[in-house]
């Protein structure tokens, strides 16, 4: 009989790794290193960011998100920037180079609340984040689950590193100012939205551009799919202690495509729950501006990319989904 095959998203529990247990370390770099060639998601338990803290995020936002138009226009931001994006802002199939018809979603976005010494860099990625008055509350979680991302952001990279073989701070060391990006996506109903148009989704499907992205998601008929070669779209698995984690572009390139960058999409709202609602927290690692990005060389790395500049390469790919 034969043995059955790992998932190929597999569940990675942090607490034996941050215990520092050699062998189960050891076992741990191997099964990321695998999920990474494969799917480029994995789940993550054991990374003691508090449920009620997500849900807490989740409340204010539902809030927000259910004000009229007319307020959240007050807040408006243009993709990649702070603020509110309303519907029709992006189609993250063109990323892909498919015309899609715009996600069916929309987005409050954050990122880094402290500015840079570089005036250039200043006026390309940062601006004070804004927060809706209507909504007090929503600041203080937000800034409190920041500040636990950059922490996990930290330790996901520590760990990729060493399932690389290469030195723990490989990844890190790029990371003393970045330029994270948080957004909390609302998936509505039909009701909002409207009946998609044929190839309309969520979000289209794409691949994340930077380093990892860290996502909490809700279960739904009309949620996440990830693909892979074996596969094909399948829906991810779900556990709502987990973390969904997945690797973007840039992270690919730098190991030279020993890892892929996990391709995903999510679905419209399904026919038999035309209702059906949901919201994501999703933050989006990168490096400190001016990283230039270089493939590791073989045995390692398979492919030796030309080196990027991490943030020109996201301005890029930030303009690429913007629709209009």
């Amino acid at each position: 009989m034969s043995e059955p095959s790992a998932p190929r998203i597999p569940t990675v529990d942090l607490g034996p790794w941050l215990s520092g247990d050699a062998e189960a370390r050891r076992e741990i770099s191997r099964t990321v290193d695998e999920a990474l060639q494969s799917a480029g998601f994995l789940l993550v338990t054991g990374h003691g960011v508090e449920a009620g803290l997500r849900a807490g995020i989740r409340r204010a936002a539902r809030e927000f998100f259910r004000l009229p138009a007319s307020v959240k226009e007050r807040y408006e931001a243009k993709v990649g920037g702070r603020g509110w994006l309303g519907p029709g802002a992006e189609a993250n199939g063109y990323a892909e180079g498919t015309e899609t018809p715009p996600d069916l979603k929309e987005s409050l976005t954050f990122a880094t609340q402290e500015p840079f010494d570089d005036p250039a860099v200043n006026a390309e990625w940062y601006a004070p984040n804004v927060w809706p008055a209507e909504v007090p509350r929503l600041r203080p979680l937000c800034e409190e689950y920041l500040a636990r991302m950059a922490e996990l952001e930290n330790r996901l990279l520590s760990l990729l590193g060493a399932a690389l073989g290469l030195r723990p701070d490989f990844f890190t060391r790029h990371m003393a100012h970045p330029t994270y990006g948080f957004n909390i996506n609302w998936y509505p109903g039909t009701e909002v939205v409207g009946a998609p148009e044929p190839g309309q989704f969520r979000i289209g499907p794409h691949t994340d551009f930077g380093t990892v992205t860290i996502l909490d998601r809700e279960a739904g008929k009309g949620g996440l799919q990830v693909f892979t070669d074996e596969g094909g779209w399948e829906d991810a698995p779900y556990d709502p202690e987990a973390f969904t984690v997945n690797i973007g572009d840039l992270l690919a390139r730098w190991t030279g495509d020993r890892w892929r960058s996990g391709r995903h999409r999510v679905l419209p709202p399904p026919a038999d729950a035309p209702a059906e609602e949901l919201l994501s927290l999703v933050y989006f690692g990168e490096c400190t501006p001016g990283t230039l990005v270089e493939s590791v060389p073989a045995p390692v790395g398979r492919v030796r990319y030309e080196p990027v500049d991490s943030h020109g390469y996201l301005r890029e790919k930030l303009n690429s989904i913007t629709v209009g």
